[in-house]
């Protein structure tokens, strides 16, 4: 099985059943020597929401790895951006290639499709979510 995909960070607080861990998320080239002058490189933090049965462990200010199964980071790549290409071509495909619509209207109804697809998406994000579970564990 391959190696989850993990992050350090600091736990920012935590509710019941629930661990918020902020993380620095590096861009590829944040270990680079020139990243200073060429400006490119990009550093943020991001909050990750944690389900946690046992939350007494963690308490705000731990150092903390998160980790995500690798299958888990490949789907949501599938849902957020390849399922997204497949209904705008899709829908470009049936709009001028089947209907004989023009490129200009096939445009705009692919870019629809597109938005009903997030929507869609957005409406399923509670069901997403227990698909893609995230993992915890205290540094020491």
């Amino acid at each position: 099985m391959a190696a989850p995909i993990e992050h350090t960070g600091r736990v920012d607080r935590v509710e019941a059943g629930t661990v918020y861990v902020t993380i620095t998320s590096s861009s590829a080239c944040g270990s680079c020597k020139a990243r200073q002058a060429c400006g490119l490189a990009e550093t943020q933090e991001k909050t990750v929401v944690v389900k946690c049965a046992d939350t007494t462990a963690y308490a705000a200010g731990d150092a903390v790895t998160v980790g995500v199964r690798r299958s888990a980071g490949a789907l949501a790549v599938v849902l957020g951006y390849v399922g997204a290409l497949v209904v705008l071509m899709g829908a470009l495909l049936v709009t001028v290639g089947a209907l004989g619509w023009n490129e200009g209207a096939g445009a705009l109804a692919a870019l629809g499709a597109v938005a009903v697809y997030y929507i869609a998406l957005w409406a399923l994000r509670d069901r997403i979510e227990n698909t893609i579970q995230f993992t915890i564990t205290k540094n020491q």
